[in-house]
Parts: C-alpha cells; structure tokens; sequence
C-alpha cells in the first residue's frame, strides 16, 4: 500500500491547502462534468475551472451509465447545477473493447456484475448518444444545456461533437 501511504502523508501535510472552510458544496458555476478518468485528461486546466465551480464526475470511458444519471440527479435536485458537459477522447481504452471478452474474463475469475463494461466502436455515436440520454432523462431537471466534447490527448484540442 505505498501509494495510499504516500497519499495519506502528503494529505496530511497538506491540510491548511485542502481545507475548504465556508466552500459551499453548491458548485458556483452550477456546471456538471462528466468526463472519462483516463490520467491524460487534466479537467481543471483544460476547461478552465477551479476547485468549488463543478461537481466532476468520472468513469470509464466517461459513458452515461445509471450510475452518473443518479449522479447528476442529485447533483442538479439537491445541489443547484443547471448545465451538464460530457467529454469523452481520442484513443480511448474503451473504444475497439469487447463488453463479451470482459465478461468472460470476468466469468472466468468467477465475477459475474449486474453491469456491462461500455465498450463502443464508433466515439462520436457513443458521445451523441448519451447526451440524448442525459436530455431525454426525467430524472435530470435540467435537460436544455447539456454539451458534448472530443478530446485529443495527442494534440491537447477540445472539440464540439454537435457542430461536426
């Protein structure tokens, strides 16, 4: 465990850094981000926030799964967001997967998840079609500022899917 021990460590000689006393949880940009959790991805840097203006949320592949709906639910009911921005990238680990062989080398392990692993051939698609989930989604109150971008890590630019 020498990276958690490092971690705890730095943490605690970071406390005066960390502590956010008087933040409100509430993210004044009222803006959610739902973004893949590949390391090449620095959220903060690329789109200009800092700490206390987004609720980030990240996933593998940064899909639209149940989980990031019941995420952004309560990030727009009980904390104020009224905007949503997913980015997804270039050269994704999740893009040419195959949801059958994770399973099977999950089954295999004797690992049998009630979830899939997302694997997708085709980014763009994959983006625009979880941005019309997000948009068709009752559980979201807001719905109508809901945006999708492509990373490329190689180049670093940031583009609209929906203005292709």
């Amino acid at each position: 465990m020498a990276n958690a021990d490092d971690m705890l460590k730095v943490a605690a000689e970071r406390t005066g850094e960390l502590a956010a006393p008087g933040m409100s949880s509430r993210p004044s940009r009222k803006v959610a981000v739902l973004a893949c959790m590949d390391v090449r991805l620095d959220l903060y840097a690329m789109l200009g926030i800092e700490r206390g203006q987004a609720h980030i949320l990240r996933n593998a592949g940064g899909l639209v799964t149940d989980d990031v709906i019941r995420s952004l639910s309560a990030s727009q009911r009980l904390l104020g967001t009224e905007e949503v921005v997913v980015i997804m990238h270039e050269h994704c680990g999740m893009n040419g997967g195959s949801d059958d062989e994770f399973s099977e080398a999950l089954a295999a392990d004797g690992a049998h998840p009630s979830w899939r692993l997302g694997a997708f051939t085709d980014l763009d698609a994959t983006l625009r079609a979880g941005l019309e989930r997000l948009r068709t989604s009752p559980e979201l109150s807001a719905r109508d500022r809901i945006r999708g971008f492509v990373f490329d890590p190689e180049t670093g630019s940031l583009r609209d899917v929906e203005s292709d």
